[in-house]
């Protein structure tokens, strides 16, 4: 069995900055980059929001860049999962997907979140050239433009109400004849002239030569008088949910009714001396990379005083 002072679960901006920290403190960390090294950033294309890359970068290169950082300072990244956790008493132990035993006196675990899609081919077809999960991400790209955002909770009208001060004209797809939203955010989506919304409305697909040019919709499915809409659009915007990918850490530690990780009063520290939490696996509010980063930062910061105090 292999131990280490800090382990790092889960890459990304929040676990690639708080490998940097744990390295520099010499900590000597080890990183598990899971399933998809370098989180939700690598399924984007171009980053303008980040700070310190005035002409944007590519969200692969900065996943790289930020990983080649915390190497440098002698982080020892592995790729693949951790898979079982026993913090029933420290060192805790963390089993990866190969059968390795890890363990560690503090763990930071960065497994973040994932999009909710709506399991259409076209999709994955048109990611990053059209679809998107984060408006607040990639709304930029689509300034004077026409968007379509699909949800109709408080999220989906956040997002349609963004957007609306962008792009050219925000429809907003609602499955159901009502919105889910608070009323105060049904009224304003309404009250923005340049949001239609469409509701009893299914996406079945989208179309488009170099992109998403259109989507194909369903209006009152199954009904009597059922009928197919296509709508012309440069960019679609899901806004159905995030998924904290948080399922093995449920037994030890609290979570929401969604699954997020809970914090104790705002900090990385979890109801276990020696468990922080760190990016959009404990973050359904802001899921930003550099909110991400900031808070590896502070959970490797805690782990790290945490040690001293020990």
């Amino acid at each position: 069995m292999e131990h280490t002072k800090c382990l790092i679960i889960g890459s990304g901006p929040a676990g690639y900055t708080a490998a940097i920290y744990a390295s520099r403190a010499n900590l000597s960390p080890i990183e598990y980059s899971g399933m998809q090294p370098g989180g939700q950033l690598t399924q984007t294309t171009e980053v303008e929001n980040f700070p310190g890359y005035p002409q944007g970068v590519d969200g692969n290169q900065m996943m790289m860049d930020l990983r080649e950082q915390a190497e440098r300072f002698g982080a020892d990244i592995r790729d693949g999962s951790i898979v079982k956790v026993d913090f029933s008493k420290a060192p805790y132990i963390c089993t990866a997907e190969d059968g390795t035993d890890i363990e560690a006196d503090t763990v930071i675990i960065a497994t973040g979140a994932s999009a909710k899609y709506l399991g259409l081919d076209d999709e994955r077809k048109y990611n990053g050239q059209g679809v998107s999960a984060c408006a607040t991400c990639d709304g930029f790209f689509y300034r004077k433009k026409t968007v379509a955002v699909v949800g109709g909770g408080d999220t989906a009208c956040e997002d349609a109400l963004y957007l609306s001060g962008l792009a050219k004209k925000v429809y907003l797809i609602v499955r159901k004849p009502f919105l889910r939203a608070s009323k105060v955010m049904q009224q304003r989506v309404m009250e923005r002239e340049n949001i239609e919304i469409l509701f009893e409305h299914n996406t079945i697909g989208l179309f488009g030569e170099n992109g998403v040019e259109g989507a194909h919709l369903v209006k009152r499915k199954g009904e009597a008088d059922e009928k197919l809409v296509d709508i012309a659009i440069d960019g679609f915007f899901l806004a159905i949910g995030h998924q904290p990918n948080t399922e093995i850490f449920k037994e030890w530690l609290d979570t929401d009714e969604v699954g997020y990780l809970k914090k104790i009063d705002g900090t990385p520290k979890t109801k276990i001396p020696g468990i922080f939490v760190a990016g959009d696996c404990a973050d359904p509010v802001y899921r930003q990379a550099i909110s991400a980063a900031g808070s590896g930062c502070q959970a490797a910061i805690e782990a790290e005083r945490f040690l001293m105090n020990q």
